[in-house]
């Protein structure tokens, strides 16, 4: 059986980890993880192994870990990152390109389906009027919140919706 370390080591491991990346990698990349699955995510990483490391992590775990290598080391070159990172954030290790790592990475940006308290990237509006649903269709306009009536057999949206 595995021994189980304790949160300390843990973050101690991460820290070094984190230490080695910024020594060994001249440029980082920050990529927003909201909803990313993790299938989508482990793809990304296949699609980058052998020039790019990806790295999450607790956003104050890495600035701590970024201040203590800028006071250990001197090289003050990251501390611009630690403004960025702000909500559901990523670190891209690459001593390639930036634009083929980016390039990369939106090979695998795939669209996904509507789901309750996600936030639409565009705004969305739903105009008034029929479907062509049938009426087994209208828990997905319950569920968000979008007001709809059967008629002739088909789900027809009452209302506008922004």
């Amino acid at each position: 059986m595995a021994i189980k370390r304790t949160k300390a080591e843990k973050k101690q491991a991460y820290d070094r980890k984190l230490c080695s990346l910024l020594d060994e990698y001249t440029k980082v990349l920050i990529a927003l993880a909201d909803n990313v699955g993790s299938k989508q995510l482990q793809d990304i990483r296949r699609g980058l192994r052998g020039d790019s490391v990806v790295l999450m992590g607790k956003n104050t775990l890495i600035r701590r870990c970024i201040k203590a290598y800028a006071d250990k080391t001197g090289n003050h070159t990251f501390d611009p990152l630690m403004d960025l990172l702000v909500g559901n954030v990523g670190l891209i290790f690459t001593k390639g390109d930036l634009k083929e790592v980016r390039e990369e990475v939106a090979k695998y940006k795939v669209g996904a389906p509507a789901r309750v308290g996600l936030v639409a990237p565009v705004d969305v509006v739903v105009p008034p009027g029929n479907t062509g649903l049938d009426p087994s269709q209208t828990s997905f306009f319950q569920v968000l919140n979008i007001p709809t009536k059967i008629n002739k057999g088909t789900v027809e949206i009452i209302t506008p919706v922004d």
